[in-house]
């Protein structure tokens, strides 16, 4: 089924085992895959509407986030089933291999699209994926990760979240914190949030990359925000990139550089997808 969700997007929803999967194109050309986890089509919408220039660009919310339905909402969010829905995306679009920019845990999902339909992709943007597996700290880190969610699923919203931020590195004030996360919030933002916390965060996290099947299935941009000196995301970027022998760019911006300035972000995304 299509419709238009704003005057650039079609958007669609396509079948797939266990869910039904949201998902946006707009424009024509080279097919260019946006992805997030647990962000979902909306957090890419302006990027993707000025790289729908010259691509066909494609949005998604990931299975059991937001327009995306699960049939068992208690199914955990592994990078391996993100990784089939996008490959099936790509498939029902029909202009594949695509290349793909994924941030966050969307770049845990690209990495294992890589590694698992390597057919489906010719070039990952891996823009700071938490992969403290590759970190001499993981342990620490793991325990830091459980205590979060423990606290999380225990209540404790803003407690969680004070956690979560000290372990990625991320200074906020209290009153922003408060503010951000201690009020009256939209219901479909909390939905996922806590699907986040319980079924994701620990299986992104945690996946280990097989570095030789990554590499030899497309081309690997590591990416980190000029702003993101010194996070935990930062340090996992790296440690990919060094893992890799893979490209390291620098993105405008930090962890959420393509909401703050999508045109930066948008000229810095074409120089690396055009560089070889």
């Amino acid at each position: 089924m299509d419709s238009r969700s704003d005057d650039a997007a079609t958007a669609r929803t396509l079948e797939v085992p266990g869910a039904r999967l949201h998902y946006e194109v707009r424009g024509d050309g080279p097919l260019l895959v946006l992805v997030g986890a647990p962000m979902d089509a909306a957090a890419f919408a302006p990027l993707a509407d000025l790289l729908a220039a010259d691509h066909t660009v494609l949005t998604t919310d990931p299975r059991g986030i937001n327009r995306s339905g699960l049939d068992d909402p208690d199914q955990d969010s592994t990078p391996e089933l993100r990784a089939g829905d996008l490959a099936r995306l790509v498939e029902a679009l029909g202009r594949g291999p695509a290349a793909v920019l994924g941030s966050s845990g969307g770049a845990v999902s690209a990495l294992a699209l890589a590694q698992h339909h390597p057919g489906a992709v010719h070039t990952v943007v891996a823009h700071e994926p938490p992969l403290i597996e590759l970190l001499e700290d993981r342990e620490e880190l793991r325990r830091g990760t459980e205590e979060t969610v423990s606290a999380y699923l225990g209540g404790d919203v803003t407690g969680a979240w004070r956690m979560f931020f000290a372990n990625a590195g991320i200074t906020l004030p209290e009153q922003v914190i408060e503010e951000m996360f201690g009020g009256e919030r939209d219901p479909q933002q909390v939905a996922d949030e806590r699907r986040w916390f319980a079924h994701e965060m620990r299986a992104s996290s945690y996946w280990r990359p097989d570095l030789a099947a990554v590499r030899s299935a497309a081309r690997i941009v590591v990416g980190v925000g000029e702003d993101s000196a010194g996070q935990l995301c930062d340090r996992t970027s790296l440690a990919l990139a060094e893992a890799l022998g893979a490209e390291r760019t620098v993105f405008p911006g930090d962890h959420t550089g393509f909401v703050e300035d999508p045109g930066a972000f948008a000229a810095r995304l074409r120089s690396a997808l055009s560089a070889r």
